[in-house]
């Protein structure tokens, strides 16, 4: 049992409250998932810049900033705890490959020119209030608290997944081909740093949209190739989508406005929204993917 949320914002209105919306949220799930939690948001952002979401895990942020400078002059870093976050103009593989080689102990939580990317152990509470999530602006956000039932309690055992460019995604539930098809997806190149099933399912989405597969029919795709009881929040620079597996044993409920679009496991994380009560509330179908923004 794990908690999911997201939030698409439809206008410019609530922007600079994405953030606490978004906190308010994962605080509600504490319940459903106590031993880790973490968020993407997604801001408009320059497009010939890069971000990398990065865990330093134990090392001292002074010293990494020192060492990763003599490495690269031109980069800008703003520290958030244990995450850090590199805005650069240099290219991908490149500065990927700088941190792999240089800094083993860093881990690459996510990247491109919109995500940022924060998750850690802990309780989902202490976890909003250790990266300052009400601070956050942006155009979308989504989040997941942790229960841990198949792999470690660990940050890299945590959610959101991020195997491709301003990609992520969040789930509910359990897959039970993840051994299968994560070889498969390691033939065609992709890298896991976890036992996750989780990170799976995020490899299986990135490599659809790296083939130009829309993320809408990534996801009915992804009905017949992955087995399992699950829900799934995946997002995207412009927006994001959800969906049940066809049996729907794993809750979800949807709230939408004239400004907003919100999921969640449960209708209490999302009590606390603005204008809630006059929204349009459902629960999606099983085997229907929903769409918003892409």
């Amino acid at each position: 049992m794990c908690g999911i949320v997201g939030i698409y914002l439809k206008t410019k209105k609530f922007e600079k409250n994405l953030g606490k919306m978004l906190s308010g949220m994962l605080n509600n799930m504490e319940s459903r998932g106590p031993d880790s939690a973490g968020f993407a948001i997604y801001k408009n952002s320059d497009k010939k810049e890069y971000k990398y979401s990065l865990c330093i895990n134990n090392l001292d942020f002074t010293k990494f900033k020192k060492d990763i400078s003599k490495k690269n002059r031109n980069l800008k870093l703003n520290q958030y705890s244990d995450h850090v976050i590199v805005k650069t103009e240099e290219k991908l593989k490149k500065f990927i490959k700088l941190i792999n080689k240089e800094f083993p102990e860093v881990s690459i939580v996510g990247y491109g020119h919109s995500i940022e990317i924060f998750k850690q152990v802990g309780n989902p509470k202490d976890v909003v209030k250790k990266f300052n999530l009400k601070s956050f602006s942006g155009t979308h956000g989504i989040g997941h608290t942790r229960m841990a039932t198949e792999s470690a309690i660990t940050t890299d055992g945590s959610h959101p997944y991020s195997t491709g460019e301003d990609e992520c995604l969040v789930h509910n539930g359990s897959l039970s081909n993840h051994n299968n098809l994560r070889r498969e997806l390691k033939k065609k190149g992709n890298i896991f740093t976890s036992e996750n099933d989780t990170e799976v399912a995020a490899g299986y989405v990135s490599n659809s949209l790296s083939n130009n597969k829309s993320l809408k029919n990534t996801l009915v795709s992804g009905l017949k190739d992955l087995d399992g009881f699950y829900t799934f929040i995946a997002g995207t620079r412009k927006g994001f989508a959800v969906v049940r597996d066809e049996i729907a044993c794993k809750p979800a409920v949807i709230a939408e406005t004239k400004n907003y679009v919100a999921i969640a496991s449960e209708f209490q994380a999302m009590a606390h929204l603005p204008d809630v009560n006059n929204a349009k509330i459902f629960e999606p179908e099983p085997g229907i993917v929903y769409s918003w923004g892409n």
